[in-house]
């Protein structure tokens, strides 16, 4: 049986940290993730769909939310399974009664632990979750879910195979070999955002579209070909909009940076692509100024989001760079004196160079505005 195997859609995400335009932005993309995957089940003749927690953000979405989710999954040629995850996790009357109510024939809750049949001869066997957290194996009742001999037993389960940096005791704990425990042919898991196979017939299929900085890889789901008695073939599919990237660029001078930016924006669809850039190194004085520029009049604008940290990029001033400044008087001596301070490196180097790149920037705006 093929299937495709999705998790962690979080829909309705509210991304506060960015402006209006680029929460739109995020937030439509994931709903949007739901058509691609529906288009995907077409191509790929996939009938079913599980998706392994975590459908939404919260257990309160809006109306509108859930509408427009289950609306989307009701316009594709397949069968959704949607289980409680931690965010998401099943309450009496609340999320997912909303959600049947909603929902077109074609999209299923399984939000109790009972095995289901998906089809003859295949059956699903979820772990919804009930609490955010709790210390139990959310799939210890697979040893006790018992299908017709010989049927495909197919896992369905969200929680942590390896404890993901949490401190202390981790949640929702799932031991790594589960699937050969409970005689699953397949155990398709949600928690973890990027893919990861875990043994030979369970995996993460990770989010369909990225959230958060941390993973440069698109978003993806697993395509997987399910066999009874064998391990699953298994293929990743991206279906991500957006990427999310992290860099960190050591520069020496202007053609450094040149050089990374080229390499940036040939790798990448910039108006879909958010970036936390870091730079570090020791430029002149025009160099680090050029950079700057660079990055808030060009960069910004293209990328459809970026923040920079440049308080390691150091200015080395050169006597090009005091000549450029052109002034005479007590505006020359506090200039020479600010140089000083920051060829001297000492506590006071940072403050220094900030009034110095101030002093510089301004000197190039006047001469700039007197041609």
């Amino acid at each position: 049986m093929r299937l495709i195997h999705t998790a962690d859609w979080q829909l309705g995400k509210p991304f506060g940290r960015f402006p209006q335009e680029v929460r739109t932005a995020l937030g439509e993309a994931r709903f949007d993730a739901i058509d691609r995957i529906g288009a995907l089940a077409r191509e790929r003749d996939a009938v079913h769909v599980v998706v392994a927690g975590d459908v939404f953000d919260s257990t309160g979405p809006a109306d509108r939310e859930v509408v427009q989710a289950v609306t989307r999954m009701g316009r594709a040629p397949c069968t959704w399974w949607l289980l409680p995850g931690n965010h998401d996790h099943a309450r009496s009357d609340g999320l997912w009664s909303r959600v049947r109510r909603a929902a077109p024939a074609n999209v299923r809750v399984v939000d109790t632990p009972e095995p289901v049949e998906m089809e003859d001869g295949a059956w699903l066997l979820p772990a919804p979750l009930e609490h955010r957290r709790t210390r139990e194996d959310p799939t210890s009742a697979f040893d006790g879910m018992a299908t017709p001999d010989g049927a495909l037993r197919i896992g369905l389960a969200h929680g942590s195979v390896v404890d993901f940096g949490a401190r202390g005791e981790a949640d929702n704990m799932i031991p790594p070999d589960r699937a050969q425990r409970s005689g699953l042919d397949y155990l398709a898991l949600g928690d973890w955002h990027g893919f990861m196979p875990i043994g030979d017939r369970a995996a993460y299929s990770g989010t369909p579209e990225v959230d958060r900085f941390g993973r440069d890889e698109p978003g993806g789901v697993i395509v997987a070909d399910v066999r009874r008695g064998a391990a699953p073939a298994i293929e990743t599919v991206e279906t991500g909009r957006f990427r999310w990237l992290e860099r960190n660029w050591k520069l020496a001078n202007l053609d450094d940076f040149e050089r990374e930016l080229r390499a940036l924006r040939a790798s990448v669809d910039q108006a879909f692509t958010l970036v936390r850039l870091v730079l570090s190194g020791t430029l002149s004085l025009a160099d680090r100024v050029a950079v700057g520029r660079t990055c808030s009049d060009e960069l910004s604008h293209a990328l459809r989001w970026l923040d920079v940290d440049d308080a390691s990029l150091t200015a080395q001033p050169t006597e090009d760079d005091i000549a450029a400044i052109d002034i005479q008087g007590a505006l020359a001596t506090a200039t020479l004196l600010l140089k000083a301070r920051v060829d001297a490196g000492g506590a006071d180097h940072p403050v220094a160079a900030a009034a110095l790149e101030r002093l510089y920037v301004e000197a190039i705006r006047a001469t700039e505005g007197a041609r």
